[in-house]
C-alpha cells in the first residue's frame, strides 16, 4: 500500500464504523450518505485486503483484522483533533457537531430538555443523542469514543477518565396519595419506619437486582423492607407507584418534578438518607478539546436547577 497516496478520510469512516455497527449511523456521525460510507469501506477492504465489517442482521460486526486497527486509528484521530483544535475556540451556531451522551431516564427527563431548548433557541447546529445507562459499561463507551459523556453515580474508574460533580441527589419516598397507610400522616415528617416495612416496594434496577443502598440502611437497624418489583427505569417506578398499592424511593429532584402530577406524596426516609452524588464521566484525551469543553460547560449550566442548597 502506498501510504502517501492514502486517503486518511477513510480512517473517519472506519472509525465511525466501529463506534456505530451501521453505514447509516456511521454516515450520520460525519456527515456522509450510507451510500457515500459503504463506498469509503469497499476502498478500505480492498486496500487492507479484509472485508473489516461482515453483516449481522442489522449490524456491521468488526473481524479480527478491524478490532486490532480500532483503537490505534481512534488515538490517530484523537491526536489530530486536537493539534487542530487546541488553540481553536468553539462556535456552535457556526460549527456542526454530534454529541452523544448516556446515562438514567431521570437525566434523559431533567437536563436534556433544558440542553434542547437551549440549543434550539440559539439555532446552534448541534445534534444530541442520549443512550440509556443500560448500553453498557462506561469506561469501555468512553474508550471506544461510542460516548462524549457519561451522567452517572460515582464509579470506580480508571486515571484516564475524568469526574466532575454536578450535584448532589438524595432520596425521597413517594407513595400515592390513596394509599390507606399514609392516608393521615404529615408530610413534614419522615415516613414511620413501621410503615415503611410493611409497604410493598418498587425499585428501579436496570440489572434485575431486588436489593440497593436502602436495605443496607434497614438492616443495620435490624429492619427489612419487601421488595416487590425491580424495573430499569425511574419513570417505571413511578407509574407504578401512581397506581397506589406500592412505595419507592427516587431521587429528591425527581420526586419533586412529578409528585403532584402522579398524585403522590413525598417523605423524607426515617434514617440517615444516602445522598449520591452524581458525576459527568469523560475520557482525558477530551479534556482541553474546545467542542467538549463547551459541551461540559453546557451540561453544568443545565444541571443548575437540579442542585438543592
Amino acid at each position: 500500500m502506498n501510504f502517501a497516496a492514502f486517503d486518511l478520510n477513510l480512517l473517519r469512516v472506519f472509525d465511525a464504523l466501529m463506534r456505530e455497527r451501521s453505514a447509516t449511523r456511521a454516515g450520520e456521525q460525519i456527515g456522509l450518505s450510507q451510500p457515500a460510507v459503504s463506498a469509503a469501506l469497499h476502498r478500505l477492504r480492498g486496500l487492507l485486503g479484509d472485508r473489516l465489517f461482515v453483516r449481522q442482521g442489522n449490524d456491521m460486526l468488526p473481524t479480527p483484522r478491524a478490532e486490532s486497527l480500532a483503537a490505534g486509528v481512534r488515538e490517530a484521530l484523537t491526536s489530530l483533533e486536537i493539534l487542530l483544535s487546541e488553540e481553536r475556540v468553539f462556535d456552535p451556531g457556526a460549527q456542526s457537531r454530534n454529541f452523544t451522551l448516556m446515562g438514567a431516564d431521570l437525566f434523559s427527563t431533567q437536563i436534556i430538555p433544558e440542553l434542547a431548548e437551549r440549543f434550539s433557541a440559539a439555532s446552534y447546529k448541534i445534534s444530541l443523542r442520549f443512550l440509556d445507562s443500560a448500553r453498557g459499561d462506561v469506561e469501555r463507551l468512553l474508550k471506544e469514543d461510542a460516548i462524549d459523556a457519561a451522567l452517572e453515580r460515582p464509579l470506580d474508574m480508571p486515571d484516564w477518565i475524568v469526574t466532575e460533580l454536578l450535584f448532589v441527589s438524595p432520596f425521597k419516598i413517594i407513595i400515592s396519595k390513596a394509599h390507606p397507610a399514609v392516608k393521615n400522616l404529615d408530610v413534614t415528617k419522615p415516613l414511620p419506619l413501621d410503615v415503611m416495612c410493611n409497604i410493598p416496594w418498587a425499585i428501579r434496577s436496570i440489572d434485575g437486582g431486588m436489593a440497593g443502598a436502602i436495605d443496607d440502611e434497614l438492616a443495620k437497624l435490624g429492619k427489612k423492607r419487601r421488595t416487590m418489583l425491580a424495573v430499569p427505569h425511574f419513570h417505571a417506578v413511578t407509574r407504578c407507584v401512581a397506581k397506589g398499592q406500592l412505595a419507592a424511593a427516587v431521587p429528591a429532584q425527581f420526586a419533586r418534578s412529578i409528585a403532584k402530577e402522579d398524585g403522590l406524596m413525598t417523605f423524607d426516609l426515617p434514617f440517615e438518607s444516602p445522598k449520591p452524588e452524581i458525576r459527568l464521566y469523560w475520557h482525558n484525551r477530551h479534556t482541553k478539546n474546545p467542542a467538549h469543553r463547551w459541551l461540559r460547560q453546557q451540561i453544568k449550566e443545565s444541571c443548575q436547577h437540579l442542585v438543592i442548597p
